[in-house]
């Protein structure tokens, strides 16, 4: 069975809870506590391109698309 097909595995550990548990705790994502994995965006939810200053917490994307809302000049 493949990692990418979970609801495979659900459907066939559903009679089994003690497996579904061990399952759930050895194939769940690590907790992230520091690196880039912790910061989102908070509009979208993505990881990269992560604007932090000011305390934005956006993606450049989302950053590009309210930055006027926010007050921000584009500068030629």
């Amino acid at each position: 069975m493949t990692t990418s097909d979970y609801k495979k595995a659900f459907t066939q550990l559903k009679v089994k809870p003690v497996m579904m548990e061990k399952y759930k705790k050895h194939n769940s994502p690590k907790k992230r506590s520091c690196g880039i994995g912790q910061r989102r965006c908070k509009i979208c939810g993505r990881h990269a391109a992560h604007i932090r200053q000011y305390k934005l917490d956006l993606c450049r994307q989302c950053f590009r698309d309210i930055a006027k809302l926010l007050g921000f000049k584009k500068y030629d």
